[in-house]
């Protein structure tokens, strides 16, 4: 088959879907001459001359233009009479047709309606799991979600998820049979398991950090948790123990309530806002920090505790649904919403060496388990099955 592989073009500021993308579209590439199919990646016009040359002669690459605009975006999306009768296509179709396109592989959570036969990704359901969040429910989020996700996945030729939550929240929130689901688990990023030593320390100390600190990379979301996080750093510091804790991530409106929370708790000195960092400092960070703390409310299929994983620092993760499926016995595991619980497995970790050194070795084996080439490799294999069927219509 001529498979067009989408692209969404995330911003790297824009955290782990920037990261999966790449991650899946750099494995592609070592796996698409292998492969029995032909694969165009279908990228948004702005990737322009640097994706070309970076895929050149290994992968094709046709610009999709971008000019839906909100009014028509909103009458495709969430008017179900409109979508039903208009029949014009839309600029991706437009584009798969001018490129002989048999089908069409959204490589990450990125919705545009098309005609072809498609397998996409889906991250989460959070806007159904936890709709009390105003980044999932208000100003007609919710709304425009649900609707979206209604006639994008029901669609579907296959969905990829990540656990077998993630399976089962399909199926309740959106009557997805099982057999249309592929579970692969999110990779380890390459640029975690291959990342070169260097003067880590160093690198930390220009960037005003103090010794011990905890470290949690996530943009500035309510159900990041960023609220319980600081309150186990006071309780923390009640109890004697001067933890620093670094945060990494662009701001998303959340921001200053953090701040203005650390003001009052009194730890303010003790919270590092580094906002956006480049990949070298991420990988220092990793590197010399006590821990990772990811306390958020959502997932289960998250970037940063594997990026942990390969990098030798020791998880402490929340215990939502199907987490254990993605860290197994590689973390501690504490309750989002248990500041107290938060800051006891961070105390472990500052007294036990052994504990840091066995939670360390488990998650480098553990992150050595599925990379991007083995999600390429079972993405491939869905294709190559799809093909006898897809081959029955011009």
């Amino acid at each position: 088959m001529h498979v067009g592989a989408v692209i969404a073009g995330f911003d790297p500021q824009s955290g782990g879907g920037h990261t999966f993308e790449q991650e899946v579209l750099w494995a592609l590439k070592d796996a698409a001459s292998s492969s029995a199919h032909r694969f165009t990646v279908l990228a948004p016009s702005a990737a322009g001359e640097p994706l070309k040359q970076a895929l050149s002669g290994s992968l094709g690459v046709a610009d999709v233009p971008q000019r839906t605009g909100r009014i028509r975006s909103m009458l495709f999306r969430e008017i179900e009479a409109v979508r039903a009768h208009w029949r014009r296509p839309s600029d991706l179709d437009r584009v798969a047709r001018a490129e002989k396109i048999d089908f069409i592989w959204f490589l990450s959570a990125h919705q545009q309606r098309t005609d072809l036969p498609y397998m996409t990704v889906v991250w989460d359901l959070q806007h159904r799991a936890t709709p009390w969040f105003p980044e999932m429910s208000a100003g007609g989020v919710w709304d425009s979600r649900e609707a979206s996700h209604r006639w994008f996945l029901q669609r579907a030729t296959k969905i990829v998820t990540g656990t077998d939550v993630g399976r089962e929240q399909l199926k309740q929130f959106f009557q997805i049979p099982a057999e249309n689901v592929l579970i692969l688990p999110h990779p380890t990023p390459s640029y975690a398991l291959a990342a070169a030593p260097f003067e880590s320390a160093s690198a930390v100390a220009r960037l005003g950090l103090k010794q011990p600190f905890v470290l949690y990379p996530a943009q500035f979301w309510p159900h990041k948790n960023h609220a319980n996080l600081l309150l186990a750093i006071s309780e923390l510091k009640r109890r004697g123990r001067e933890i620093h804790l670094a945060l990494v991530g662009s701001d998303t409106g959340n921001r200053q309530f953090v701040a203005d929370l650390a003001a009052r708790e009194g730890i303010s000195e003790l919270v590092r806002f580094l906002g956006f960092v480049s990949r070298e400092d991420l990988v220092a960070l990793y590197r010399e920090a006590l821990a990772l703390t990811y306390v958020s409310w959502c997932g289960p299929e998250n970037m940063p505790p594997l990026e942990a994983f390969a990098l030798g620092c020791p998880v402490i993760a929340s215990q939502i649904p199907g987490a254990n499926e993605q860290l197994g016995d590689a973390a501690l595991m504490c309750e989002p919403g248990d500041p107290k619980g938060i800051s006891e497995a961070v105390e472990r970790l500052t007294s036990d060496g052994a504990l840091r050194g066995r939670l360390a070795a488990a998650g480098l084996a553990r992150a050595k388990r599925f990379t991007p080439s083995d999600y390429v490799a079972g993405a491939i294999g869905f294709l190559d099955q799809f093909a006898a069927i897809r081959r029955c219509w011009p």
